[in-house]
């Protein structure tokens, strides 16, 4: 993994080493084991508070060195506000902040994870610890030659000290598992494009057989046998073949209906003939967010043997303009028969999700499909970077994506479907068009294309162009990859769809 931080769990009692971390309120009250670890530091805090203007409101830091009454080098504080307000979310962002403030730190840090009133629960510290591994994460793989303080967030052991260690340690594990997931997800996302191709990509989905997923890969030829028109006509003009890979994790009841999440892949899109302008190309690396989520999630999902089965699946291409191109004007038939006429060849995502959607719902018939894209900049427009597009046929699957979103942080936004966007993609020659041909609505009349390619079965669509890569940074994330909806699927199963013990 890129995060080089290991965390552990100590007990509150445990004598504190090195850098301490602790928490005030907004009345700058500390916990009484804090009060203990820190003597007549606790003085030097109210006085450091003043002098700062540090007040302990919920996310501020106040940064002590060499703390008069005390051999730590540093003494970090953490405000959390009004400790009756807290949600668990917070307790991730506190985690974050410690580790940012860490930056290149070698000496060991304790942080004390006790509230005024006493000691965090199990879970909040071990939100804790995921915050500061998420925050930690780094991609620097290709820097030959690193620059003064750009050692990382944190390159030293962090104990967390908490009323039940040993709760706090098991509370910890599946959460460290879904780090993974983001982490994964992020590598993905990061990976250069000569680097992360579709046959690469590919490869390291499965990886995933080392944790009992079972992973199949369709080739070119194969998807030409299953009719896969529409996904295969967007990369026909790349040097590198598409592949798609279906990804199982079967950890619930024998028998028992999938859920199924699928991921657009475009590993890298130029715009095809239609081709992008020079601008910002480079991010176009990125465009396969989606898929990199789904492979982050199956991980996550499968090193906490999740009990739930579970469909991951994901169409891997390169949209490129070479002489084999598909261009404007072409009629493409998808798998599901239906004809599509290209009038755009960069609205090439919806193409990609068209066959794969089609292919899950016919052959793993799953209770729902939930597909992630970062589909278009229209969302953009209308959500900015905060949240990421809901469109769904099902209230109930929306709501629940509503809910973990809000609890995880990473939020969506429901936006409308209708039959009067349908008009807008309404072709003269084929089934439909690829694209409105309009300024308005654009990711409304892309998500009214998958619908007609989800067969009835419950669907939601995740556009995640705002929130996948080039996100704005976090506490908990400052990479340019965000691994954006590993966490909130994750807790959508967990909290919906798994079996209980």
């Amino acid at each position: 993994m890129s995060d080089a931080v290991k965390v552990g769990f100590v007990p509150l009692s445990a004598p504190p080493k090195g850098i301490l971390v602790a928490f005030c309120d907004d009345q700058l009250k500390l916990g009484a084991a804090t009060r203990k670890a820190l003597g007549t530091a606790a003085e030097t805090v109210k006085r450091a508070a003043a002098a700062n203007q540090f007040k302990g409101k919920g996310g501020a830091v106040l940064d002590i060195l060499a703390p008069e009454g005390l051999k730590a080098d540093r003494l970090i504080v953490i405000g959390t506000g009004k400790p009756a307000e807290l949600k668990e979310k917070d307790f991730l962002k506190f985690g974050g902040l410690t580790a940012g403030k860490l930056n290149g730190a070698t000496s060991a840090v304790t942080v004390i994870a006790e509230l005024p009133e006493g000691g965090m629960k199990a879970e909040q510290a071990a939100a804790i610890a995921s915050g500061i591994r998420l925050r930690a994460y780094k991609f620097d793989r290709y820097k030959t030659k690193k620059k003064d303080g750009d050692s990382g967030a944190v390159r030293a052991d962090v104990s967390i000290a908490v009323d039940d260690a040993a709760a706090a340690k098991k509370a910890f594990v599946p959460n460290a598992d879904v780090v993974d997931g983001v982490v994964i997800a992020r590598d993905l996302v990061n990976e250069p494009p000569n680097v992360l191709y579709p046959e690469e990509f590919a490869r390291r989905a499965g990886l995933l057989r080392k944790l009992g997923v079972k992973v199949e890969v369709l080739d070119v030829k194969a998807m030409i046998k299953l009719g896969m028109g529409a996904l295969l006509g967007v990369g026909q003009g790349s040097a590198r073949p598409s592949r798609t890979v279906i990804m199982r994790w079967d950890g619930g009841k024998k028998g028992e209906a999938p859920v199924a999440f699928v991921g657009k892949g475009v590993c890298f899109d130029t715009g095809g003939i239609s081709i992008k302008g020079a601008a910002s190309m480079e991010d176009m690396k990125g465009d396969m967010g989606g898929a990199a989520c789904v492979v982050g999630l199956m991980h996550a999902l499968a090193a906490r043997k999740a009990r739930a089965n579970v469909v991951g699946a994901i169409g891997l291409v390169e949209n490129m303009p070479d002489g084999n191109a598909q261009r404007p004007g072409d009629i493409v038939t998808s798998m599901s028969g239906q004809t599509i006429e290209i009038i755009n060849t960069d609205a090439e995502g919806r193409l990609v999700l068209a066959d794969v959607l089609w292919y899950v719902a016919k052959k793993h018939k799953p209770k729902f499909m939930v597909d992630l894209a970062t589909l278009t900049g229209a969302i953009m427009v209308a959500l900015g970077t905060e949240h990421a597009g809901l469109f769904s046929n099902n209230d109930e699957l929306s709501e629940r994506l509503t809910k973990v979103g809000n609890e995880t942080g990473e939020t969506v936004w429901r936006m409308p479907l209708g039959a009067a966007y349908d008009k807008q993609i309404d072709s003269q020659f084929a089934d439909m068009k690829n694209t409105g041909g309009s300024r308005y609505g654009g990711s409304i009349t892309a998500a009214q294309f998958l619908q007609r390619f989800v067969d009835g079965t419950p669907w939601a669509h995740l556009d995640i162009a705002g929130t996948a890569m080039g996100a704005p940074k976090s506490e908990i994330n400052q990479s340019w990859g965000s691994g954006y909806g590993v966490r909130l699927l994750d807790r959508l199963v967990a909290d919906y769809y798994e079996a209980k013990k």
